[in-house]
């Protein structure tokens, strides 16, 4: 595991299953700052939506021999065993202490195995699509696929639940993370100039509001 990711609103978001410390009111201030600097707007269509549209999953965007997805299982899962010959880039075992639920979860790499843990897009393809994306160039599209920052190592059945809502519909069902959660999102929605709904601002502010 890598430590400690940077950003979130000026939040330090430690690394999955490390304790989330409570913000303190600089930080909260800043993503409030952030989020009061976003577009509100209504969800433009979703037609022309395809996972295709944002590059080829999992690109070896950062030119380091290893996938995304990889690199993210890599930076968030602790003790790791790495597939022979791979440069230490193929992750086959590891444990994530899921910062969605608080679990324990034991990844095995397996066609039947791997699913239990899943890469979260913090703001979703589908969300930041129908929230301007559709018009960005295929580059900024790829880039915002494959950015660590918007990249999580998570509890695949809640990844699941989740799909693409955002926080007016979804939060992680662990309180105690939902404060970085959306500060994160607050991080790659201001990066990104994606935009965000009445309904969702102001879930992000209830959230704010308790942190």
């Amino acid at each position: 595991m890598s430590g400690m990711l940077a950003g979130c609103g000026g939040l330090t978001v430690q690394s999955a299953g490390q304790h989330v410390e409570k913000p303190d009111f600089a930080s909260v201030s800043e993503a409030r700052d952030k989020l009061a600097g976003l577009d509100v707007k209504g969800r433009a269509p979703k037609t022309g939506f395809d996972r295709d549209e944002f590059g080829p999953a999992w690109s070896d965007v950062d030119h380091n021999g290893c996938d995304t997805r990889n690199d993210i299982l890599k930076r968030d899962l602790e003790g790791e065993t790495f597939k022979p010959g791979t440069h230490d880039c193929v992750v086959l075992t590891g444990t994530l202490d899921d910062p969605f639920s608080g679990k324990t979860i034991e990844f095995k790499r397996g066609q039947d195995t791997s699913s239990k843990v899943q890469i979260d897009h913090l703001v979703p393809l589908s969300d930041a699509w129908q929230k301007g994306a559709q018009q960005w160039p295929e580059t900024k599209r790829k880039e915002f696929a494959n950015d660590p920052l918007n990249l999580l190592a998570v509890d695949g059945p809640l990844n699941g639940q989740k799909s693409d809502s955002d926080a007016a519909t979804w939060l992680p069902p662990r309180k105690a993370y939902r404060c970085a959660y959306v500060s994160r999102q607050i991080d790659v929605k201001a990066k990104y100039d994606v935009w965000v709904t009445k309904a969702e601002k102001q879930a992000m502010e209830t959230v704010l509001d308790a942190c």
